[in-house]
């Protein structure tokens, strides 16, 4: 899977306190009915309130990248099967679908002809899982991320650019930018920020071949490997949150994992929530991913393509959630934050443009 995915996970709710206000909701109209765009510094005034000075934060039991390469065995109970079926059983979730003697002929054959392959992949070790993941000390600036080399905090290694909703609220909620969930560097809270990339590509094309002279096989085997990056995406968050220090007993079944029942997320450029996909480069840079074989495209697509990258946030109120509409004034800012000229951003967040 590329930096298109779409990984749409609920964070648990807060287990600590967070102090929240809220601006009177005051919302205008356009003439179409819409609401009015907040101006930008409306938005960022209504950012996610964080007590900073009494909110713990955890403290990764290591700082910097690690490489990692489990079995195609260890990757299997992470699979969303699920999702997987969906195409031949649409109403169903796994494994109840499978045992349906009315309905899950179809789900069921599917199912055999998957675990066919991917026993196949495991014992013959036709396919490789390669990944790196690790820490770094952080701080968001504005809306931005900044992610340092140690924690003196001296010199940045990355820097993430993101965007804020600002279409009005309901309910006197926020509105939300990913940075809200960073401590801003003004509160001196040493915060940290996780990032990955992870491929289950590795050897693909030659499968796909072998496959070939079997009906559908090579077609199943792309699809297959593509849940597998998604699986080795679901196996090391968890680690990911183990070696943070707030998982040490979290206990989640597959099903619990693939639903999101954790504290955190896992974000991709190119989510909802940061539609630009372009900073891609940056957490590439700061992985050296292509050490275990993933490059990026000049137009931020990851190769092999049966790959999944991002970063991890720990907040408690960290959450998926849509960017939506935004407008010129914070198109014009993030253009100045990129370095690139405004009608660059405009193609980049053209989904996004509310004018």
């Amino acid at each position: 899977m590329n930096v298109d995915s779409r990984m749409r996970l609920t964070s648990r709710p807060p287990d600590k306190d967070i102090r929240m206000s809220f601006p009177i909701d005051d919302t205008k109209h356009d003439h179409r009915g819409a609401a009015t765009l907040l101006p930008i510094d409306a938005a960022r005034a209504n950012h996610l309130k964080t007590d900073w000075d009494n909110l713990p934060i955890p403290v990764p039991w290591f700082l910097g990248r690690r490489i990692v390469e489990p079995s195609i065995e260890e990757l299997i109970p992470f699979i969303d099967w699920t999702c997987f079926l969906s195409a031949s059983a649409p109403t169903g979730r796994f494994p109840a679908i499978v045992d349906d003697e009315t309905d899950g002929g179809a789900a069921r054959e599917l199912y055999r002809q998957a675990r066919h392959i991917l026993d196949g992949m495991a014992q013959e070790r036709t396919l490789t899982a390669r990944g790196v993941y690790g820490f770094w000390p952080a701080n968001a600036v504005g809306d931005d991320i900044i992610v340092y080399k140690d924690d003196a905090r001296a010199s940045a290694l990355a820097r993430f650019h993101l965007l804020r909703q600002q279409e009005p609220t309901a309910d006197r909620q926020p509105n939300l930018s990913l940075a809200d969930f960073v401590a801003p560097k003004e509160s001196f809270a040493p915060d940290y920020i996780g990032a990955f990339a992870v491929t289950a590509g590795i050897g693909l094309d030659g499968l796909v071949d072998a496959c070939e002279a079997e009906h559908g096989g090579a077609a199943l085997a792309t699809v297959l490997a593509d849940r597998l990056a998604e699986a080795f995406a679901e196996y090391l968050h968890a680690q990911a949150r183990r070696d943070w220090g707030y998982a040490e007993d979290e206990r989640l079944s597959t099903e619990d994992l693939i639903d999101g029942k954790y504290r955190g997320i896992r974000l991709v450029f190119g989510d909802p929530a940061c539609p630009d996909r372009s900073d891609a480069a940056a957490l590439f840079r700061l992985l050296h991913a292509p050490d275990v074989g993933i490059t990026l495209t000049e137009t931020f697509a990851m190769t092999p393509v049966a790959s999944v990258c991002g970063i991890y946030f720990a907040h408690p109120e960290a959450k998926h959630f849509d960017i939506g509409r935004i407008g010129r004034d914070q198109v014009d800012d993030y253009a100045a934050r990129q370095g690139v000229t405004v009608e660059q951003a405009e193609r980049r967040l053209a989904p996004s443009l509310g004018y």
